[in-house]
């Protein structure tokens, strides 16, 4: 009867009891695994370093509870209590399991309550014994069946310890699910066995920061690894990143929607990988600078430095909110201003100068694809007028163009910017480098209104025609045409109104 009942945190702990007996699907475990977990949960669970680590999520159970210190019998009596609750015979009448909808166990956790109800230290984010605020009736806790009880408190072994915290992966997929289980609990029963054997009261926290580890483990599972099937469905996932400490209850939601991870598949096929895996490179935080001095680190005794974070995979959690940003910073390689004073942020050097093999009009395609999904009409007129412009610059050498198109923050510069360089064009027997419709499709809703989002589409044309320029080399002889890093909107725009004087 066990199964994935779509609430996270039974989702993970069934994950757990499954992996725990090397079982592929939940629905293919016995009674005598549940009680191989439960021997776990009575044997581990009352003693260091899961006695410490179990306080972010049952505070004051008899796990964790100081006053059973002097009568460790009272902790294994919990245990049993606890882990074995599906053994018990149904009271008549028993109530629902809010999570399973079958019958709640019949076990009272203390000589006042109700039989089958749970409370905080039972279930995380609960609320304790003595709060009946949004309970039915007024009648506190919340009834859940045995193997439901079970499962949450197999839940913390399938979650990563980070920042003091469990983060806990959830999806409609339930292979996800499967493969952030495993990974975590993998890693929690090495560090277990590595703090026991040298007599630690605590286990290590995750060597990355919440988003880059869900990134990171997300892109090692076997559904992202292989080629989409035509029967997989997409999917999304979400994170959890909770504390049910008696210091503070907290609860931090992460989620990647389904348009994102179809990208992050689309970016690990062999057509994007090689391209895709150099941008991600260039995104991971840097060492700090050395504290013993230039001396120090010429002499190869700093430790080895291990990145926390990276930087886009961190971005990604912000889409498609910030995709301009996204866009502009990790496909434009345009320095993000806010860091550039961020020794370990490498966002605040990027520049096309020095970057430019990584400016990608294949990637960032796919991205308005899956992400955006922008209408495949402006996409192709997107890609034909850069490679119009690129033609137009590498052609006449218009290094003035360039650099004002980069920086131009006004949406009448612009216009009056491609009028002139089309004038030209013309001018020299040549046909008009932008027609009319085109150009409506790409930059303005019509009647002279430009889109919202023109310094988006801006963007998309420059990187596209940086990806050209690059190829047939006029970048690498016009290296003083490209802006400054470390120029500003205010600068840019200044530039831009002295030039229109000077015409």
């Amino acid at each position: 009867m066990i199964r994935f009942t779509g609430h996270p945190l039974v989702d993970v702990g069934v994950a757990v009891i499954t992996l725990f007996n090397r079982r592929q699907r939940p629905e293919e475990l016995t009674e005598a695994d549940l009680e191989r977990m439960a021997d776990y949960v009575t044997a581990e669970y009352v003693r260091q370093p899961l006695k410490s680590f179990l306080t972010v999520a049952f505070p004051n159970s008899g796990f964790t509870q100081p006053a059973f210190e002097k009568t460790p019998e009272r902790r294994q009596v919990y245990a049993n209590l606890v882990a074995r609750a599906y053994r018990q015979e149904q009271a008549p009448g028993a109530e629902t399991c809010v999570f399973t909808g079958e019958p709640a166990s019949a076990i009272a956790f203390g000589e006042t309550l109700l039989p089958g109800r749970t409370f905080r230290q039972h279930v995380p984010l609960l609320t304790g014994e003595d709060v009946i605020n949004f309970h039915p009736g007024g009648d506190a806790g919340l009834p859940v069946s045995g193997w439901a009880l079970l499962a949450i408190q197999a839940f913390p072994l399938g979650c990563a310890k980070s920042g003091g915290k469990l983060l806990a992966v959830h999806s409609d997929n339930e292979e996800v699910i499967l493969h952030f289980a495993a990974d975590f609990l993998q890693k929690n029963r090495l560090a277990i066995q590595l703090a026991q054997a040298a007599g630690e009261t605590k286990l290590p926290e995750a060597s990355q920061s919440q988003r880059t580890l869900l990134v990171h483990t997300l892109l090692d599972a076997a559904v992202m690894q292989r080629e989409r099937r035509a029967d997989e469905r997409p999917f999304s996932i979400t994170a959890y990143h909770l504390t049910n400490s008696g210091q503070g209850v907290a609860l931090d939601l992460y989620h990647l929607p389904l348009q994102i991870i179809g990208f992050l598949h689309e970016m690990h096929l062999a057509e994007y990988h090689a391209d895709w895996a150099a941008v991600v490179r260039r995104a991971w935080e840097l060492p700090p600078p050395p504290k013993g001095g230039k001396a120090l680190a010429a002499a190869g005794t700093l430790p080895p430095f291990q990145p926390r974070r990276n930087w886009l995979y961190e971005d990604l959690f912000r889409l498609p909110g910030n995709a301009p940003t996204f866009i502009r910073t990790y496909f434009l390689r345009v320095a993000l201003r806010a860091v550039r004073n961020v020794p370990t942020d490498p966002r605040g050097a990027y520049s096309v100068r020095d970057q430019a093999e990584l400016v990608s009009w294949k990637i960032t395609e796919c991205f308005l694809r899956r992400v955006l999904q922008m209408d495949k009409q402006r996409i192709a007129e997107i890609r034909q007028l850069g490679d119009r412009l690129a033609a137009y610059v590498s052609g006449q050498n218009d290094r003035r163009f360039f650099r004002e198109f980069f920086t131009l923050q006004n949406y009448g510069h612009l216009r009056n910017a491609l009028i002139k360089a089309n004038m030209a064009h013309v001018r020299r027997g040549q046909p008009p480098l932008i027609a009319l419709d085109p150009y409506l499709v790409v930059f303005e809703e019509g009647d002279e209104v430009a889109h919202a989002d023109w310094r988006l589409a801006r963007d998309l044309v420059l990187i596209r025609m940086i990806e050209q320029l690059h190829e047939h080399g006029w970048l690498r002889q016009n290296v003083d045409a490209i802006p400054e890093v470390a120029e500003t909107a205010e600068n840019a725009e200044n530039r831009q109104t002295n030039a229109s004087e000077e015409d």
